[in-house]
């Protein structure tokens, strides 16, 4: 519409660009998830397939988007992806980072159902996510933000874990259920799950406990030298899911390049 009468229509478009050198984080979310879950029957209370196609879907973001993204976090439906302050990926733009983000990952999911979740199990039909972005000051505030959310994966899988226990295996209705658990603490639940059920939550994958944090890995490559003819080592970087504690500070202090804000 360049010199166009219609032109003065761009004036009504908002500037929407996040403040430079923040820590930024669009954390995306699956919508009506509960629906997808039980309309294609996913196992309870923890569906491997479907958390390792989630996370497929962020490591194509990962790998679509380079090294704007320094690393995600994803639990359950969601995932939340992390870019650095010297990043000025899509000018800082609010909306384009998250629709950018967020229909990259809708898409991969489709496009890798089946390669996950298995052939036989036809997707019935599209799912959709929401996407948020969020300025974080500093990495400190960054970091209790990731503890904060994979905090709430410990808290809703211990739930979940109990839950499905007492309606699979201890004949429960789910209201029932429900009812048993209400105003229970973590150790009351980590007691149901042992005394009950021989269940040590301790025990069940890091996967469904931890949640996934994707990160880049560098990996050596074996090449020959082409002015010398000899052979040599080329060191590579690729995306891989981890599934450990980042509340504490052990992982951090040896993985200090992650959150490096200033590496490319």
């Amino acid at each position: 519409m360049a010199n166009s009468k219609y032109e003065y229509t761009k004036q009504f478009e908002l500037d929407d660009r996040l403040l430079p050198q923040t820590w930024l984080v669009i954390r995306v979310d699956g919508n009506s998830f509960s629906r997808l879950t039980s309309e294609h029957e996913f196992s309870k209370p923890n569906d491997e397939r479907a958390l390792r196609l989630m996370n497929r879907c962020a490591q194509a973001v990962m790998e679509a988007l380079g090294d704007d993204v320094v690393c995600a976090f994803g639990h359950s439906d969601e995932f939340s992806f992390v870019v650095p302050p010297r990043s000025n990926l899509l000018r800082r733009r609010a909306a384009k980072l998250s629709t950018q983000i967020v229909s990259l990952f809708a898409a991969s999911f489709v496009f890798h159902w089946s390669e996950l979740m298995g052939a036989a199990l036809v997707l019935r039909y599209a799912p959709s996510f929401d996407a948020r972005v969020v300025q974080y000051p500093n990495v400190a505030v960054l970091r209790d933000y990731l503890s904060w959310r994979q905090a709430d994966c410990h808290i809703n899988n211990l739930y979940n874990t109990a839950f499905w226990a007492l309606v699979q295996r201890g004949g429960r209705s789910p209201s029932d259920a429900e009812a048993d658990l209400r105003g229970t603490l973590a150790a009351d639940k980590n007691e149901l799950l042992f005394s009950r059920f021989g269940i040590n939550y301790n025990n069940e994958p890091a996967i469904f406990r931890k949640g996934s944090l994707l990160i880049r890995e560098s990996f050596s490559v074996p090449i020959v030298d082409t002015r010398t003819n000899e052979p040599a080592v080329r060191q590579r970087r690729r995306v891989v899911a981890v599934h450990v504690d980042i509340i504490g500070d052990e992982f951090w202090s040896a993985n200090p390049d992650v959150l490096a804000s200033n590496h490319r």
